[in-house]
């Protein structure tokens, strides 16, 4: 069994984390960290693991690294720059939750940071050339050998997942894409503060950070370097009265010589093989993948204006989250992808 720590175990994205793992055949959870909850057992922050992990939370300096193969950072931007150092130092594998690791460059960092509201440089500006982007359906080759992978943002899994294929394969022409997107309220993590009360939320739909959300970044990289030149996202996210899900539709100009048909085998095509990505003729609802790992794409030409559109849901706290991480941690400890996480969606 290989020895996993989880720092940031009490938010939404640790806790994602202990229910895979609980269940993995080949990982077990060693230790627990947070900077809330120190010295409780975790399943008195979530009673529903009485029995199933109560494990002491600790504080994150406090983490033995002896022994450990791998250790998960489901923690805040900037909370991982000062700690991950030593864990490098002793060769374990890090996947880490935030933006902090997620570029090759403090460049690339600083666009990310500023669109988040942030100030000051990277901390660990020196490991960025090491770090792997943490898509298993573009970079599984590369996340194999990684010492730091940056997991994806759960809007960007979905953004990138349903654009890869029109751009690799010059289905897409060259112009801005425009995303739309919405969003659950975990999104926001546990912490969320006043603006995710349920009388702000309840019967209410709001946009936020249009044009400027930080997500955006990550998918304009991924895209560019899928042959997708200085192509340009214009992304609206909102925030919906669901606890979990991502829906986003694509609006794509396409290359004449492709249509419906054409288009809809390239997509299954460019997917064959990549366990938790659906291609499906029919549209994709949130429920569909609700506690799920699969992305459910759904590709269709507009017959009208000629645009593609294209339609892709997943669970922003699995696929866009920790089962994510965790299909990254089975690349990088050689097991296969889809250990623990080959489960269907909790469904109604």
């Amino acid at each position: 069994m290989k020895k996993a720590a989880i720092i940031g175990a009490t938010g939404f994205g640790g806790l994602g984390l202990i229910d895979i793992l609980l269940r993995h055949p080949h990982i077990e959870i060693r230790q627990l960290a947070a900077r809330k909850d120190v010295g409780k057992q975790v399943s008195e922050v979530f009673p529903h693991l009485k029995g199933f992990c109560d494990l002491v939370v600790h504080s994150p300096e406090d983490i033995d690294l002896t022994g450990l193969d791998i250790a998960f950072f489901s923690t805040p931007d900037r909370a991982g720059m000062s700690l991950i150092r030593e864990f490098y130092k002793k060769n374990i594998p890090v996947i880490d939750f935030s933006g902090d690791f997620r570029f090759t460059t403090p460049g690339d960092y600083a666009v990310y940071a500023r669109n988040r509201g942030f100030e000051g440089d990277h901390l660990a500006a020196d490991l960025l050339p090491e770090t792997v982007y943490g898509l298993p359906e573009k970079f599984a080759d590369r996340i194999k050998q990684a010492r730091i992978v940056g997991n994806p943002g759960c809007f960007a899994v979905s953004m990138i997942l349903g654009l890869l294929p029109a751009v690799e394969s010059g289905i897409a022409a060259s112009g801005t894409i425009i995303c739309d997107g919405k969003t659950g309220v975990s999104g926001a993590g546990k912490n969320s503060g006043e603006a995710n009360l349920y009388p702000q939320r309840h019967d209410n739909v709001n946009s936020y950070r249009e044009g400027t959300h930080q997500h955006v970044v990550e998918v304009e990289k991924v895209l560019q370097s899928a042959g997708g030149g200085d192509r340009k996202i214009l992304f609206v996210p909102q925030i919906v009265p669901l606890n979990r899900g991502i829906l986003t539709t694509m609006y794509v100009d396409i290359n004449k010589r492709y249509d419906a048909e054409s288009i809809f085998r390239a997509y299954s095509d460019y997917y064959n093989n990549k366990p938790f990505v659906v291609i499906t003729e029919r549209s994709p609802n949130t429920a569909d993948v609700r506690g799920s790992n699969r992305c459910l794409i759904r590709p269709i030409v507009d017959g009208r204006t000629g645009k593609l559109i294209v339609i892709s849901a997943i669970d922003n706290l699995v696929k866009g989250q920790a089962g994510n991480a965790v299909q990254c941690a089975n690349i990088m400890l050689g097991f296969d992808e889809s250990v623990g996480l080959d489960v269907p969606a909790f469904y109604p």
